[in-house]
């Protein structure tokens, strides 16, 4: 990655775009040897890769779990639960994004849209992935899975639970490695300038400000490419490897003693907590901005200025905390699974 720390004027292209290097600030810029295609010119993506080796690490640690025999799967019956859960994620997640995050009605009146991977005659696959779309999707495949196969559903959703955060890992990574997702403007050494972000009118005064704290020289009516949170990279760290350790290496464990549900509840409690305190350094996304404004200040979502500023994924999350915590509650209060002591 490319850190520097020079004093150099910022040049200006012909579009009135600002390239700047910070006068004694340290940022740094979104490597430039990083393309979201794996082969340039072909429809081979590194974010579509990143969910093939994601799926396939949830599976081999279910495969895993079931050698170990705390749940009933046997010969190509982990194979058939991930398929199960990967077309309803993947169903889940592209209406969600669509119907939802999308904040038009243009997918609602256009429906044979939503699934259409060509634009302009040129392939680009299904663009808009929801998580929380994804994880209604993926629990509506388990539970066909379980009507196939006759077996408990909280066991089933355990044993994924417990397997699918490490897959997080590379899908966040994937998104980075897109160039998207990123987070709110930051001054933080480690804040990067990622290339697609949006440009911001040096008209405004918070732009203004915010570039005078960097030392970053500016004209009137300039469009300055601020340096952002990487939030991929915290998700991919506390979403994914740090939530697959606490789930993997200290609930797991103690999975003969909890009742059926236990990890699934801990799981919607532990994302849903992490993904809410991590949204406050990913900006929400700009044609919905925030569901909830109840801060004195919230004229922008490119900068954090309140706590009480909600974006809609902060409001899943809730309610996945409050449905984890009720679902825990339920577990403790109707007891241990049959069979143990």
């Amino acid at each position: 990655m490319n850190i520097r720390n020079v004093a150099t004027l910022c040049s200006i292209d012909h579009v009135g775009i600002a390239h700047y290097t910070c006068p004694m600030t340290f940022f740094i810029n979104f490597p430039s040897w990083i393309s979201p295609e794996i082969i340039p010119g072909l429809p081979f993506r590194w974010y579509g890769l990143m969910y093939v080796v994601a799926f396939s690490i949830t599976y081999f640690l279910i495969v895993l779990q079931a050698r170990k025999k705390e749940i009933d799967l046997e010969g190509d019956k982990p194979l058939d639960l991930v398929l199960y859960c990967i077309i309803g994620l993947v169903l889940g997640a592209r209406l969600f994004s669509v119907l939802i995050y999308d904040g038009t009605w243009y997918y609602w009146t256009h429906p044979w849209k939503i699934f259409w991977p060509f634009e302009n005659g040129s392939f680009v696959g299904l663009p808009g992935m929801s998580y929380h779309g994804g994880l209604v999707g993926a629990i509506v495949g388990a539970w066909f899975f379980k009507r196939k196969n006759h077996m408990n559903f909280m066991n089933i959703a355990d044993t994924i639970c417990y397997a699918a955060p490490l897959g997080y890992t590379f899908g966040r990574l994937g998104n980075f490695i897109n160039g998207e997702l990123f987070g709110r403007v930051s001054s933080k050494s480690w804040a990067m300038i990622f290339p697609n972000a949006s440009r911001f009118s040096t008209d405004y005064s918070w732009v203004r400000q915010f570039a005078d704290s960097l030392s970053i020289p500016y004209t009137q009516g300039q469009l300055l490419n601020l340096p952002r949170h990487p939030s991929q990279l915290y998700e991919a760290l506390f979403e994914g490897f740090v939530l697959f350790l606490f789930l993997w290496f200290v609930i797991r464990p103690k999975r003969e003693k909890q009742p059926y549900g236990f990890g699934f509840s801990v799981y919607l409690m532990g994302y849903g907590l992490v993904r809410f305190v991590l949204e406050y350094f990913r900006a929400p996304d700009e044609n919905i901005g925030y569901v909830l404004a109840l801060g004195r200040k919230h004229d922008t979502i490119a900068l954090f200025q309140s706590f009480f500023n909600f974006s809609m994924g902060q409001v899943f999350c809730l309610a996945m905390v409050l449905f984890g915590l009720g679902l825990l509650l339920f577990l403790k209060r109707k007891g241990k699974r049959p069979g143990t002591r």
